[in-house]
């Protein structure tokens, strides 16, 4: 048995539930009497909704595949090997779910040397070697590719990145060594760095071929047979490939130094993969390989035990799993049709909810607002969008021509609303505003049709209690942008009925939303974690801290933006009116702020201009802030900022705003961008000690985003 199996024996036992990939060899005369060739097909013997991945038993069967074909080779049977996946995948990547179970560093250590020593066995074939990228290709997948001497990609990829970084982990399998010696140190970082970091862009077939990662790209009706012609011409000495040459000068340092600057302006430091990634980018300027692997080797090992990878993995699998089957969900066949829908209010969020209904549902979609000019605004709007994905080819003609004709305006409410399913408010954030809206609603609407709120922070069941149904009343709270942010809060009032909760969740679903089913407390969750962890903020500036050192504060968490330029996001009035709301439900923890009350009444639109470029402290701002004297380090700032975090995360699970603290994870993560290396906010807090510290507990078992005890 070679060291390379017994390695990848060993490893197997830690991934007892691995879905094993089989790597099948056939053989067949290539076109042109080209020769003999031999075509490996990664395939788990599942349909396309179970992803081929590489865990210790699937290198294994590739390592097998290999043998065979290496004696093929040196023999002189076979002219050349490929590499292709079943229908719509390649592979993508390491079967993660038994990283989990790593708890050694030498366990962690075989799982990148397997890797490494079955990928390079393709290099080091007798025969040219080929792959084909046929569909979706991620990770390992991507690296078994780069260790070919030639790659082939469909157009019709719809998904091709190397993700680790994004979940803690650097491309460990030849990603960050070959890629910048195939296709420069610069495009390199982009796909490794950038697009990891960029909420894991992906890149499509023809992206893949422009970056030179592919040598060329076929359409995917007949992906592999133009694959295979085109491999007998390169055989043939025909077709003859040839790739620029890379540049090892300043400009390989500028890319690492670029990529630096990305990592600093998206994790601050916070999360080691990044940096990790680029010291190997770094160091393979000098094109050896082996050097560049082994350091992958230690990377990989290094990582696999830190607790951003676990929070990572937390993070990925509540997106993937949890945010597909929300917790307390009512049972889905409950859920009545939904064949047109009312908006209420013409204003951009209106508008922009307009849009996203007429675009999932394909229905009927009809705004109302209190006169016609606002109406036209709205309705404009949705058909201005619709140009615009018409421009960018994301629609056709056709498709946009019946999107424009579904949508419409009206002054009358009776008239708009009389046979729709499901009227959603986007309405003035004031209680009796919505209450009424809901009044006039109710009388023309079908006794069947739910009346959904879009509330960011009122009682839904304050707003149904004079309705003749209140338990159709349902709260539906969007995120801004609404097209960006996936998370839905959805509010089950306390008359809601099971029919209403279950139509909501089934019209999310369409919307391809990510739902999380939230009590009617006030705030919800989001904006409830968001203002304590803001008005801590706003607290410690009051009291005397300077803006600077207050914003630096919160800086190692990684989040996307600073506490002050998420305000601005926002919008100050908002941040404003919802403390307010917490103010009068919980005036021992939440205070409203002088301060944000003055630049809300000088009417400024935050704390900061732009004049440099950078973010500095608006000087009619400066002017405006009264401050005691009692200044925070940033040390003592974060500590306080996260001691009420984790407070207000203990109560709201012991009141049962949401089943778990794994739903506050996934809220933060799909509603405000928190990053994953966090895990949402539980991991990090239970990372840093302050959950035990504040509650006297953790909020997730260990194992749980952290390393098995």
């Amino acid at each position: 048995m070679s060291n390379t199996a017994e390695l990848l024996k060993g490893a197997a036992a830690l991934f007892p539930d691995e879905v094993v990939t089989t790597a099948h060899v056939r053989h067949f005369d290539l076109p042109s009497n080209a020769g003999r060739f031999a075509l490996i097909t990664l395939d788990n013997g599942h349909d396309h909704k179970k992803p081929t991945t590489f865990g210790p038993a699937s290198l294994a069967n590739l390592d097998l595949a290999i043998d065979q074909v290496e004696k093929e080779a040196a023999a002189g049977e076979i002219v050349g090997v490929g590499v292709t996946g079943k229908p719509f995948i390649f592979a993508v990547g390491a079967d993660l779910k038994g990283v989990e179970q790593i708890k050694a560093h030498d366990d962690a250590l075989a799982i990148g040397k397997g890797g490494h020593d079955v990928f390079k066995r393709l290099a080091q074939l007798a025969v040219p070697t080929f792959a084909y990228y046929n569909g979706a290709a991620m990770g390992g997948g991507v690296e078994v590719g780069l260790h070919c001497a030639y790659r082939t990609v469909s157009a019709s990829v719809p998904a091709f990145s190397l993700p680790e970084v994004f979940l803690g982990l650097v491309p460990g399998w030849g990603g960050c060594t070959l890629l910048p010696n195939l296709i420069g140190a610069d495009k390199a970082v982009t796909v490794i760095i950038e697009n990891s970091l960029n909420q894991n862009r992906q890149l499509k077939g023809a992206q893949v071929y422009e970056l030179g990662i592919a040598d060329a790209l076929f359409e995917g009706a007949d992906f592999l047979e133009q694959s295979l012609l085109w491999t007998a011409a390169v055989l043939r000495g025909e077709i003859v490939v040839e790739r620029p040459v890379v540049d090892r000068g300043d400009a390989w340092d500028q890319a690492v130094e670029r990529g630096r600057f990305v990592a600093d302006s998206k994790v601050h430091g916070a999360a080691p993969a990044a940096y990790r990634a680029l010291d190997i980018i770094s160091a393979a300027k000098n094109g050896d390989l082996q050097q560049g692997y082994d350091a992958e080797d230690k990377a990989l090992a290094d990582l696999m035990l830190g607790g951003e990878l676990r929070a990572g993995l937390y993070a990925f699998n509540l997106v993937q799993k949890r945010g597909k089957r929300p917790a307390g969900a009512p049972d889905k066949n409950l859920a009545r049709p939904v064949t047109k829908v009312g908006v209420v209010g013409a204003g951009l969020m209106a508008s922009q909810l307009a849009l996203l209904f007429l675009r999932r549902l394909e229905v009927p979609v009809v705004l109302t607002d209190i006169d016609q000019a606002r109406v036209d605004k709205g309705v404009g709007y949705v058909h201005a969008e619709i140009d615009k994905l018409l421009g960018k080819g994301r629609i056709n003609q056709d498709k946009a021509n019946r999107l424009k004709a579904l949508v419409s305006g009206v002054l009358d409410k009776a008239e708009g609303f009389a046979d729709a399913d499901f009227v959603i408010e986007a309405v003035f954030e004031e209680i009796g505003v919505k209450q009424q809206v809901f009044a006039e609603v109710e009388a023309v609407a079908p006794a069947h049709a739910i009346l959904a709120t879009n509330t960011s922070s009122l009682s839904v069941s304050e707003m149904a209690s004079k309705l003749k149904n209140p338990e159709r009343v349902v709260g539906f709270h969007f995120f801004n942008p609404v097209a960006v942010l996936p998370l839905l809060e959805i509010v089950r009032g306390e008359q809601t009925d099971d029919a209403s909760l279950a139509t909501a969740f089934a019209v999310a679903r369409k919307l391809k939303k990510t739902a999380v089913l939230v009590k009617d407390a006030p705030a919800f969750v989001v904006n409830r974690i968001l203002t304590r962890f803001m008005g801590e903020i706003q607290n410690v500036i009051d009291e005397g801290t300077p803006v600077a050192v207050a914003e630096k504060a919160v800086e190692p968490l990684g989040l996307p933006m600073s506490p002050l330029v998420l305000l601005e996001l926002v919008g100050p009035a908002i941040g404003l009116h919802v403390s307010e709301t917490l103010n009068r439900a919980f005036p021992e923890r939440f205070t409203v702020s002088p301060n944000l009350k003055a630049v809300v009444e000088a009417g400024k639109r935050g704390f900061y201009v732009y004049d440099s470029g950078r973010p500095e402290l608006d000087p009619e701002v400066a002017a405006l802030l009264k401050q005691g004297d009692t200044a925070l380090t940033e040390e003592q700032v974060r500590a306080r900022v996260l001691d009420a975090v984790a407070q207000e995360i203990g109560l709201m699970l012991d009141e049962g705003v949401v089943a778990e603290a794994q739903d506050i994870d996934l809220c933060l993560i799909t509603g405000a961008g928190w990053p994953f290396h966090l895990g949402g906010v539980t991991p990090y807090l239970d990372r840093e000690g302050v959950s035990e510290r504040v509650t006297g507990k953790r909020f997730l078992e260990q194992g749980v985003a952290s390393v098995p005890a």
